[in-house]
């Protein structure tokens, strides 16, 4: 563990919400969730204090005002380079899970295009809706980049696998380009 790793300060969060409605603690869930915070218990949450952590806390606090809850931060840090070590393990566990899901989606985009290779399905409809897949995927890899603080080990596989789908993208994009433009004599 480098003194880098060491002297990163945490901050904890405690909400406290109503009991009903629901809807305020799954806002409030979500929002923490969203912003890939560490659930240590109920209504108890941590992310690396760190900027690019600070809008989503923020939205969570203001989520848990708005209901009638409570929330208090704190900043904490592990008391000995073993506790320390430990949280920054279960944090990036928890980011290397979210690389696993955001590795099976890709994997499901690039199948999805092949499905649509194999059934000459060449619309600009297709493609369209093949480009704001790719978008997305390349939304979720900024906002997990940022947030893998400490560098899961599957972010560099990750960046492979994007790469990898905008390579498929730009393929199939050639061949609906290809199909829309060919004549009849192109054909024979």
């Amino acid at each position: 563990m480098t003194n880098a790793e060491q002297a990163i300060r945490w901050l904890i969060l405690v909400i406290k919400l109503p009991a009903d409605p629901s809807r305020h603690r799954v806002a409030v869930w979500r929002e923490l969730r969203k912003v890939g915070a560490l659930s240590l218990g109920q209504g108890i949450w941590a992310v690396p204090e760190v900027p690019v952590f600070a809008d989503g806390v923020q939205r969570a606090l203001d989520l848990t005002d708005a209901a009638g809850g409570q929330g208090v931060t704190l900043q904490a840090s592990g008391r000995t380079r073993e506790d320390a070590a430990r949280f920054r393990e279960m944090f990036t566990a928890a980011r290397s899970a979210d690389w696993a899901e955001f590795l099976a989606d890709c994997g499901k985009f690039k199948a999805e295009i092949a499905k649509e290779i194999r059934n000459a399905k060449f619309t600009l409809a297709e493609l369209e809706e093949e480009e704001q897949s790719l978008e997305r995927l390349r939304r979720w890899h900024r906002d997990l980049t940022a947030r893998d603080v400490f560098g899961a080990p599957e972010g560099a596989e990750a960046s492979v696998q994007l790469k990898h789908c905008t390579a498929v993208c730009e393929d199939y994009s050639e061949r609906v380009f290809a199909a829309l433009h060919s004549t009849d004599e192109d054909v024979s």
